[in-house]
């Protein structure tokens, strides 16, 4: 593997190879083709790669903890071996942060993906093992052979490939001394361990500027090396891909980014819903180019579009890593040691239905809640859509705000203006004409001792506060990616409208904090226009 030090970038080499690179993908395309139309596949390669991940994990510190043993029956590790989620698994993550061998996967973990979002603290370290390494490197790149052969034609491999992620700098793990130990976003510790064949021939915008954590530089960067390059995919969040377009459209003048790469042709989206940036990001990027959907985690890349949208993402089910799914009306944070007996394999589940995500990696974590609720659209073959958080947050930008960073910041300001909060929501409010960015929009119920409250002001406390405790919001905020909040005062009994409308007032009931969508605030906004 290769370490952070040792990165560099290389000119780009000729066209020709690339020619070749691509027939070799497309016969890969099509031996993954007529692997998909096997009946019943996932389900045989869901059952091997089980096998192979319990044989593994029954060696280790926490597999004999949690009772996995090698040969053991599906029915007897459904029944027996607990769910976990991450607050669960932080001793033995930290064991293996320290360099102890065998204690979720065997031998020494070198990489930890580093994810924000969680309620144990401001991040999360993820094992990224060498075998992990691999099931991106496989899951990644079936992806791609699924936009080529739902192009019919592996053009998007004769051009080069724009990743627009988050900096590839990793910072060494100082527990981990004397031995070497790194941690990061995902994406950097995917750009670092490429294959030769993927970085030389496709991966933009190259290992220095990809290095780069200044977004507003690394933007201007890009556009600068990438204005004249013979780009055919651009992938990243829609937020940012706008912004991108936008900076490249000013820079050459040109219209689109198809105007300007004649060869682009897929626009890789994932993470947040694509719906409220579709037909600004169309119109940016120009006619005859695809959307492809992806699905991808820290924990594991899960899915990805090989067909129309409405149908749903193919589950990546021969990549390396085991997927249980436990329905929503079972899931109960306080109960998940008994849990796992109502989990189901994808083959066992309903469409319609929503299911709690379960990963089993090659990176040690057994049954984990990755905090995803899924929903299928058709078992056989298998394919689902992302339907929520188990938690509430607020993440239609690709902030990854949750609740608990919501109420925190909240409870900052009201105590700085010396009010007191009768009830609240926070929405996104989508970009409503050109050259507008998204923004948040707090609905507030308050009640103020010392006269009025400016909600400008309220506004700026409440993104200061998000901005210090969320790295991802302060990310958007200092790049552009989202605009400073908008607060919005409403009158007394608001909120109570709203909840004795739905049944919800007294009792258990709560108010939804926040939502990645306007359901509920576009309903405040009407019952406050009435009052």
């Amino acid at each position: 593997m290769r370490r952070p030090e040792e990165t560099a970038d290389a000119p780009p080499p000729p066209a020709w190879p690339r020619r070749l690179l691509a027939g070799a993908v497309w016969g890969r395309a099509r031996q993954l083709e007529r692997r998909l139309r096997r009946p019943g596949a996932a389900a045989a390669e869901q059952e091997r790669i089980w096998t192979n991940l319990v044989s593994r994990i029954a060696v280790t510190a926490h597999g004999r903890a949690a009772g996995i043993e090698a040969g053991m029956s599906y029915s007897r590790f459904r029944a027996s071996v607990p769910v976990r989620r991450y607050e669960d698994l932080v001793p033995w993550i930290e064991r293996a942060k320290r360099g102890e061998p065998g204690v979720l996967w065997p031998g020494r973990c070198a990489h930890f993906a580093v994810s924000s979002g969680t309620t144990a603290g401001r991040t999360k370290f993820i094992p990224v093992t060498a075998e992990m390494l691999a099931h991106f490197r496989r899951a990644g790149l079936d992806a791609l052979c699924l936009h080529a052969l739902r192009r019919g034609n592996p053009g998007v491999f004769h051009g080069r490939h724009l990743f627009l992620g988050g900096s590839t700098e990793l910072s060494r793990l100082p527990e981990a001394a004397p031995r070497r130990a790194w941690s990061g976003d995902l994406s950097g510790i995917s750009a670092l361990n490429l294959p030769g064949w993927a970085e030389r021939h496709l991966y933009e915008p190259g290992r220095d500027i990809a290095l780069m954590a200044d977004w507003p530089a690394k933007l201007d960067a890009i556009v600068s090396r990438t204005r004249d390059r013979d780009i055919s995919l651009l992938a990243g969040i829609p937020g940012w891909l706008l912004i991108l377009a936008e900076r490249l459209r000013v820079a050459t003048g040109r219209p689109s980014l198809r105007a300007l790469w004649p060869r682009l042709e897929c626009i890789v989206h994932g993470g947040v819903p694509l719906g409220p940036f579709a037909d600004e990001l169309r119109e940016a990027t120009g006619p005859g180019v695809d959307f492809h959907e992806v699905y991808p985690a820290s924990e594991a890349f899960i899915a990805a579009q090989d067909g129309e949208a409405a149908a749903g993402l193919r589950l990546l089910t021969d990549a390396g890593v085991f997927h249980e799914f436990l329905p929503l009306a079972d899931f109960n944070e306080e109960r998940l040691a008994t849990a796992g007996g109502a989990a189901l394999r994808c083959w066992e589940t309903r469409p319609g239905v929503d299911y709690v995500l379960l990963l089993t990696t090659p990176g040690g974590l057994c049954r984990y809640v990755i905090g995803d609720v899924v929903r299928f659209v058709s078992t056989e073959p298998p394919r689902l859509v992302y339907a929520g958080r188990t938690r509430l947050q607020l993440s239609a930008f690709g902030e990854h705000v949750i609740e608990k960073e919501v109420t925190d910041s909240l409870a900052r300001a009201a105590s700085l203006f010396g009010v007191a909060v009768v009830n609240f929501h926070v929405a996104p409010r989508f970009a409503s004409g050109p050259g507008e960015r998204g923004r948040h929009e707090w609905w507030l119920e308050i009640r103020a001792a010392g006269g009025e409250v400016s909600p400008a002001a309220l506004g700026a406390a409440l993104d200061a506060g998000l901005q210090a405790i969320n790295e991802d919001y302060e990310a958007k905020r200092r790049g552009g990616g989202l605009e400073e909040p908008m607060v919005r005062l409403v009158p007394p009994g608001t909120f109570e409208l709203w909840l004795r409308a739905r049944g919800r007032w007294g009792g258990q009931n709560k108010m939804p904090r926040c939502r990645s969508d306007r359901a509920i605030a576009d309903e405040l906004a009407r019952l406050a226009a009435t009052q």
